[in-house]
């Protein structure tokens, strides 16, 4: 039998209990034979920690069965047991901070102690779709590019779609120069990081300045215009990177962030088209980059809404 590519997901989480178990089944049921998931705690004080216990038991012990004959002569339905979860092709590791690190040094911790040729973090409440790790491990290897990334739903507490979020296809500008449109759902080749570095400890807003990173040192970009992800918006969650003055800094990175994305494609002679609220273009490198109406980094902190910045 043909061994698949290693993936390595990191799984990091904080205070989340009820949402990880889902976010676990999610990844252990993708249709993709060969998966090192690495969840690492950063010091939760809520029951995450049973949490881990338990989902740690079931995958080794919890059968579950389905009505698979029936005897006619003893007028019986016979039933098959099987385990609930695969018991072939995923690897589980389990971290534990000592103390609370905060989200990127935890993202850090798993990756450094990944093997996997591809890998991608996944929070903790969010969901990855069945076909999303075999989608984006193809994508990679027959377009032969470094990073893959995909549309995706947005939900509520209770899983509830609310709209759908297609991404751009890839350029630099579309993705990094009019605002951060690409890394929620995504996979890439490990050894970025050993080339360019891991995600910075100095930013909340580390994806969009690791990717950026990625960008500016010539690796590799797909779209795939498919919803392979859930992302879920708490309307009342004030935590780690949900909490306001958080969120705040977060977006006020991310302001920085494309501003020296249209420095890079200055220097490069390349222009950005961006549009105002209504669709309608603007001028070409003004000083900030321009944000939905409504959507000032305070104005969304205080509204406390969605993870995705936008």
């Amino acid at each position: 039998m043909r061994t698949c590519t290693k993936v390595s997901i990191v799984v990091p989480t904080y205070n989340q209990c009820e949402y990880l178990p889902t976010c676990l089944d999610s990844i252990y049921f993708q249709d993709y034979g060969n998966i090192e998931i690495i969840v690492v705690n950063d010091g939760s004080n809520d029951q995450t920690v049973q949490v881990i216990n338990d989902f740690c038991h079931s995958t080794n012990h919890d059968m579950v069965s389905f009505a698979s004959d029936y005897d006619s002569k003893k007028e019986a339905i016979l039933r098959k047991k099987h385990f609930r979860y695969p018991q072939h092709g995923r690897e589980l590791k389990i971290l534990h901070n000592e103390r609370n690190m905060g989200s990127t040094p935890t993202y850090n911790r798993g990756f450094r102690a990944s093997t996997g040729e591809f890998c991608t973090y996944v929070v903790s409440d969010d969901i990855c779709h069945p076909q999303m790790i075999s989608t984006m491990v193809e994508t990679l290897k027959r377009e032969n590019v470094d990073f893959a990334y995909s549309d995706m739903f947005i939900v509520d507490d209770s899983g509830r779609i609310l709209r759908e979020f297609n991404m751009p296809d890839y350029s630099f500008e579309a993705c990094f120069g009019n605002w951060y449109l690409m890394g929620v759902s995504k996979l890439y080749r490990r050894e970025l990081h050993e080339k360019f570095g891991f995600y910075n400890e100095h930013y909340l807003a580390n994806d969009h300045e690791c990717y950026l990173r990625f960008a500016v040192n010539g690796v590799t970009f797909k779209h795939i215009p498919k919803v392979l992800y859930s992302v879920r918006t708490h309307q009342k969650r004030n935590e780690g990177v949900h909490d306001r003055s958080n969120w705040t800094r977060l977006l006020s990175e991310s302001c920085s962030l494309v501003v020296r994305a249209r420095e890079h494609l200055r220097t490069e002679g390349r222009s950005v088209p961006l549009k105002n609220s209504r669709g309608a273009k603007t001028a070409t490198f003004p000083g900030a980059p321009v944000l939905p109406t409504g959507s000032s980094p305070k104005g969304r902190a205080q509204r406390g809404i969605e993870r995705v910045r936008n």
